[in-house]
C-alpha cells in the first residue's frame, strides 16, 4: 500500500503547504515572528476567530498545551482532564514537568468530559494543604475520536468558569472536530467560551508548527514561557507560510472534511467484514476496531496500525488528508484476506 492508518502524522504534506514553504525560502525576513508572513497568518486566524484574540506558533503540540496551560497555571494549581487525554498519556508529563501542575484525570468511555466530571474534581478550594483547581483541558476531537459539540463545550467552560477556573482545548484535531460539526470555528471556540485553544496544523497537512490562540488576556506573559520552553521558531516565517496556505480558502476544513469522510468509509468498509468489529462511533478521521488477536501483527506488517488495547484486542486506524478509496478498498481486502474471506 501507498499510505497506511498509523497516524495522521505518518503523511505528508499538502502541495499548496509545500509550495508556500517555497515562497518562504526565497530572499530575506525578520526572525522571530518580525516579518511580514507571521503578520499575515495572525491576521488570517483573526478572520476566522476574532480580531481580539492573540496568537502564538510554536513547533510541535506538546509545545503548545504546555504553553497554553503555562500562561494561566502556577504550579500550585491541578489540571482537570480525561484519563485518555493526551497531556495524561502521550507527551511524557511535559505539562507537570513545566507547569508543575498536577493532573486530576476523570475516567471517560467516551473520552469526553461532563460538566459533572470537573465538579467532582473541582475540589479543596482555599484549603493550603491541596492542590487547587485551575484548568479544565480537554481534547478536540477527544483521544477515542469523538467530538464535543458547541454545547457541551459550552457546558464545560460554563460550569470551569462558574468555579473560578480557566479552559483549554487541545486542538491537535480541531479541524476534524468542525467539519464533523458543520460550525464556524468561533462558535466552538470563544463563543463557547474556551480561553485558549492549541490550534492543529501538523495532522491536517502541514510539515511541523501548531498555534496557541488566547481568547481570554491570561495573567502571565506567553511570548516569555515560549521562550523558556524553546518553542520560539526563529525563522517564524516558515510556520506562518504554513498557516497561510492551509487557512486560506479554507484547505484546512476541507482536508479535515476529506479524513473525516475516509474514516466513516473505512469503518463501513470493515463493518461489512465478518469478524471486524467497530468499537466507537466514528465522529472525526479515526476508527477504531478489535480484530482477532493472531490477525493483527499480520496486517500491520502490510500496513502498519496501532494496537489501542492490546487486552481487548482494540486497534485504531486514523484516516489522512491524502487517504483514498484506493487505499481503504486495498486494506479491507488484506483484511479480508487475514481473516481468510472471500470477496
Amino acid at each position: 500500500m501507498k499510505g497506511s492508518f498509523g497516524s495522521d502524522n505518518f503523511s505528508g504534506a499538502l502541495p499548496a503547504v509545500l509550495k508556500a514553504l517555497e515562497e518562504a525560502s526565497r530572499g530575506h525576513r525578520h526572525s522571530y515572528g518580525d516579518d511580514d508572513l507571521t503578520a499575515a497568518a495572525v491576521s488570517e486566524f483573526k478572520r476566522i476567530f476574532g480580531a481580539d484574540i492573540e496568537v502564538f506558533f510554536v513547533y510541535n503540540g506538546t509545545g503548545a498545551n504546555v504553553l497554553g496551560i503555562s500562561a494561566f497555571a502556577d504550579s500550585y494549581h491541578a489540571i482537570i482532564c480525561p484519563e485518555t487525554a493526551h497531556v495524561n498519556t502521550d507527551e511524557c508529563g511535559a505539562v507537570e514537568k513545566h507547569t508543575g501542575c498536577k493532573l486530576l484525570t476523570v475516567p471517560t468511555p467516551a473520552g469526553k468530559l461532563a460538566p459533572a466530571d470537573i465538579r467532582a474534581r473541582a475540589l479543596g478550594f482555599g484549603n493550603q494543604h491541596h492542590v487547587q483547581p485551575r484548568i479544565v483541558s480537554v481534547s478536540q476531537c477527544t483521544e477515542l475520536g469523538t467530538a464535543y459539540s458547541a454545547d457541551e463545550l459550552g457546558a464545560i467552560c460554563e460550569t470551569a468558569h462558574s468555579l473560578g477556573m480557566f479552559v483549554h482545548v487541545d486542538g491537535a484535531r480541531i479541524a476534524n472536530a468542525l467539519a464533523y460539526a458543520g460550525v464556524a470555528p468561533a462558535a466552538m471556540t470563544r463563543e463557547a467560551g474556551v480561553d485558549v485553544l492549541s490550534f492543529g496544523g501538523t495532522k491536517n497537512g502541514m510539515l511541523f508548527g501548531e498555534a496557541v490562540i488566547f481568547f481570554r488576556r491570561p495573567p502571565k506573559e506567553p511570548r516569555y514561557i515560549r521562550k523558556q520552553m524553546m518553542q520560539l521558531h526563529s525563522k517564524s516565517r516558515f510556520i506562518a507560510a504554513q498557516f497561510l496556505a492551509v487557512l486560506r480558502d479554507d484547505l484546512w476544513l476541507k482536508s479535515a472534511g476529506h479524513a473525516n469522510s475516509m474514516a466513516r468509509r473505512l469503518a463501513d468498509a470493515v463493518a461489512s467484514i465478518p469478524g471486524a468489529r467497530i468499537t466507537r462511533q466514528v465522529q472525526g478521521n479515526e476508527v477504531f476496531a478489535i480484530l482477532p488477536a493472531d490477525v493483527i501483527a499480520p496486517l500491520q506488517e502490510e500496513c502498519f496500525f496501532y494496537v489501542w488495547d492490546e487486552t481487548a484486542s482494540e486497534v485504531r486506524w486514523v484516516c489522512s488528508f491524502d487517504t483514498d478509496e484506493e487505499d481503504i478498498e486495498e486494506f479491507a481486502g488484506k483484511l479480508r484476506e487475514k481473516l481468510r474471506i472471500k470477496n
